[in-house]
């Protein structure tokens, strides 16, 4: 798989929440990042209390908020399309479903939709939607899935690997895992380093590049089909790199650096973010 051991013992800053430094601690041959320390479990709740985070808020106060909103609205049909290459109806179960947009757009199209997020608070937006979330993975033996998605999530998981063998399980054979994550050998990645918001420590308690993703989840015998970028991603993060980076929000640099990111990646395909596809086997 190469070398693929970051040029700097990073150590990044908590800028949402906290302000406590961490630092990333590459993992076997490197293509995994590991935040050190990471926070227990009692701890980690509290790093998610901010309405910064917009993913359990629907915020649009801030011109964050509503670049991520808008962005967000445009990629939902086009996660869905992806997903409809593999499996065009069916039952799709949605893992850290965060105020349940996702659900309600694969509803509105026919999908039968489940989904899980630990946030009280998310939970309770969500069913204003009419989307009931569960406040873990905690379904019948019986119960298998068409697809299952992780739309940046999994880097949030404590034990990833348990996790990744649990939601194998969960599939139905011939069913569709997909893992979006960010990707710290981006342009963007390696431009703002300990800055960059793709690190988002402590709350991301590991970190992936493309081959660190692949590798992790086909070791338990699911199947790469593809990946596509989140185009999107690279100036968003930009952005807020920029405000951890000067104190305040620079757009120019910010959409420069972006558009960048993703003209360098056309050629490399190093995304700021990628989503992976994954299949279980039919047996």
């Amino acid at each position: 798989m190469g070398n693929y051991k970051i040029s700097e013992n990073l150590r990044c800053i908590d800028y949402r929440v906290s302000g406590k430094e961490f630092s990333l601690v590459p993992v076997e041959d490197g293509s995994v990042l590991k935040t050190h320390p990471q926070p227990s479990q009692e701890e980690l709740p509290k790093f998610y209390e901010s309405e910064d985070y917009i993913s359990h808020t629907d915020s649009k106060q801030s011109f964050h908020d509503r670049l991520y909103h808008w962005v967000k609205k445009g990629m939902l049909k086009r996660k869905l399309k992806w997903i409809k290459e593999f499996q065009n109806k069916g039952s799709i179960l949605d893992v850290g479903a965060g105020t349940g947009d996702f659900l309600w757009e694969a509803k509105k199209e026919g999908w039968e939709v489940y989904g899980v997020e630990p946030s009280i608070k998310a939970r309770e937006r969500a069913s204003i939607k009419g989307i009931t979330l569960y406040p873990k993975l905690d379904f019948e033996e019986a119960r298998q899935f068409d697809v299952i998605t992780l739309w940046h999530v999994l880097e949030h998981v404590p034990d990833f690997k348990s996790e990744i063998s649990q939601l194998k399980k969960l599939l139905k054979p011939g069913g569709i895992l997909v893992i979006a994550v960010p990707n710290f050998l981006s342009y963007d990645a390696v431009k703002y380093g300990k800055y960059w918001a793709g690190y988002d420590v402590p709350r991301h308690l590991w970190h992936f590049s493309r081959a660190g993703i692949i590798k992790e989840v086909t070791s338990q015998e699911l199947v790469f089909q593809k990946e596509r970028p989140l185009v999107f991603d690279s100036f968003y993060v930009s952005l807020l790199s920029e405000k951890y980076k000067n104190g305040k929000s620079r757009l120019f640099p910010a959409v420069i650096n972006g558009l960048l990111s993703n003209l360098r990646a056309r050629r490399t395909g190093e995304y700021s973010s990628l989503t992976y596809f994954f299949r279980k086997e039919l047996k």
